[in-house]
């Protein structure tokens, strides 16, 4: 059962092939023997997870399911769950107990869902190959030698080695999409603002965003249909009428307009991957799509206003974190300033630090006028360069990554080298649009993902492109060797 999808079991329970107590200890027995070799997860809610299931169990007796009920999956350590640990993969809050749920959490409570516990994650969400967290680093199914990438890590490992067949996950400048094509599963970011953050630990606030890892378009969309919608108690959410987007997943997309930018196909991709890429996009030109080549010529500055942002609004977020709320606090403090340079310098990983350090001097008297105002300057030419395109084009394509799994250790030592794997997937948090992941080819026997950019709130619009990619192709369908 550990490779059926969402999909899948939700017709298999309507049907009563078999049960969700029977899934989900099924789904938990396989966790426990082999998760042991891939670290996806930080917290296991066994207890928990066979609770739900038997009430999801009893409300479909008694005729009160819906798609969702009884439905296994798992979150990101980085959303709240009441009375359950919420780490974010840090020292810092390995002792934290959340006493209420995200928003995310608790809609998919109320539609019946069953959580197996809390996936492992890049420290606070910073970094790109799940190297980074407290628990340990999180292995690519596909090569347990290899990086499964990040921040979203964990999410993507386990969707991949069937532990679950969805996982929530978030993405601030690609730690959604960039892991779900390391390890091979569809990964979709929807617009900033279309779910909601509250209870979900910030990073960067106006970069991150929830999503989904799922093997399937059809998956993510059922995914969203829970997750998406305002939420009063998100300053950031917008109020804005929310589709079924299962509904136009088998849609036509002949005569679709689809954009390839001149600036994703150079030489910071290898002639592997742009084959694989452009092998995926020939697919779609036999569906019936028209392809445009396009510019947005502001791509090269991503990286670097994304390093300035992002750190700054860092710095911000974490200031929280002083040991003396929540989290970890240092033993016997001398006073008030020994108490926040040992807490915090004990707390936080070296990642977290670096990033920490280069917010604060770039918000910095004297500094902020030079750094963080020019990069959001930058920020609005970005996004100008996406809404310019749309005007000719109806879904942007490209890669996600500029290589397969890397291995890990191999990129640790040098930073700037590591952000770089992020050069095809930050422009997207910054201009706020939703981008999405499906598998479209390997490499070397690893797998390969196709970048699909929508327009602002059209998320369907992607899923569907996804959607019939899949029924054309069978690349989400392959499975690691081995677990």
């Amino acid at each position: 059962m550990h490779n059926k999808t969402i999909a899948e079991i939700s017709r298999d329970l309507a049907a009563g092939t078999y049960s969700s107590e029977e899934i989900t200890k099924d789904l938990l027995t396989r966790v426990s023997k082999l998760d042991k070799d891939i670290n996806s997860f930080i917290t296991v809610t066994e207890e928990q997870a066979l609770s739900q299931a038997k009430a999801a169990d009893a409300n479909r007796a008694a005729g009160n399911a819906s798609a969702w009920t009884g439905v296994p999956m798992a979150h990101k350590d980085i959303f709240c769950t009441n009375g359950v640990l919420t780490t974010c993969g840090s020292k810092m809050l390995s002792n934290f107990e959340a006493p209420y749920d995200a928003t995310v959490v608790t809609k998919f409570n109320d539609a019946g869902a069953v959580s197996l516990g809390k996936l492992n994650m890049d420290e606070f969400a910073m970094g790109s190959s799940n190297e980074n967290s407290f628990y340990g680093p999180v292995a690519n199914p596909w090569d347990k030698d290899r990086v499964p990438g990040g921040s979203s890590g964990g999410s993507a490992a386990a969707v991949a080695a069937g532990f679950v067949p969805g996982a929530t996950a978030t993405d601030t400048g690609g730690s959604i999409r960039q892991p779900a094509a390391l390890c091979g599963v569809t990964g979709l970011k929807p617009t900033y603002g279309r779910i909601s953050r509250y209870g979900m630990i910030a990073y960067a606030s106006s970069l991150d965003q929830a999503g989904t890892i799922t093997h399937t378009a059809e998956d993510a969309a059922m995914m969203m249909n829970v997750m998406a919608g305002f939420d009063a108690k998100d300053s950031t959410s917008v109020d804005r009428d929310v589709p079924d987007y299962t509904a136009t997943l088998d849609n036509s997309i002949e005569g679709m307009t689809i954009g390839l930018p001149t600036e994703y196909f150079r030489d910071d991709l290898s002639a592997d991957m742009q084959q694989q890429v452009r092998n995926a996009i020939a697919e779609y030109e036999k569906m019936g799509a028209k392809v445009k080549e396009i510019s947005l010529p502001n791509t090269h500055l991503a990286i670097p206003a994304y390093y300035v942002i992002a750190p700054s609004e860092c710095s911000a977020n974490l200031s929280r974190m002083d040991g003396v709320r929540f989290g970890h606090r240092c033993e016997d403090p001398k006073d008030i300033e020994d108490l926040y340079c040992r807490s915090r310098g004990e707390g936080f990983g070296e990642e977290v630090k670096r990033r920490i350090m280069v917010g604060s001097y770039a918000l910095s008297a004297g500094f902020y006028d030079a750094y963080y105002k020019k990069a959001q300057q930058v920020r609005r030419l970005i996004k100008n360069d996406f809404v310019t395109a749309f005007n000719d084009v109806d879904i942007i394509m490209g890669p996600v990554t500029p290589t397969p799994a890397f291995k890990r250790g191999e990129k640790t030592s040098d930073p700037v080298e590591m952000y770089l794997e992020d050069i095809f997937t930050i422009a997207l948090n910054l201009a706020g649009l939703p981008g999405m992941s499906v598998p479209c080819g390997a490499v070397n026997n690893l797998p390969v993902g196709l970048q699909l950019i929508g327009n602002f709130f059209d998320e369907a619009r992607l899923l569907n492109a996804g959607h019939k990619f899949q029924q054309a192709t069978d690349w989400h369908l392959k499975t690691p060797t081995g677990i």
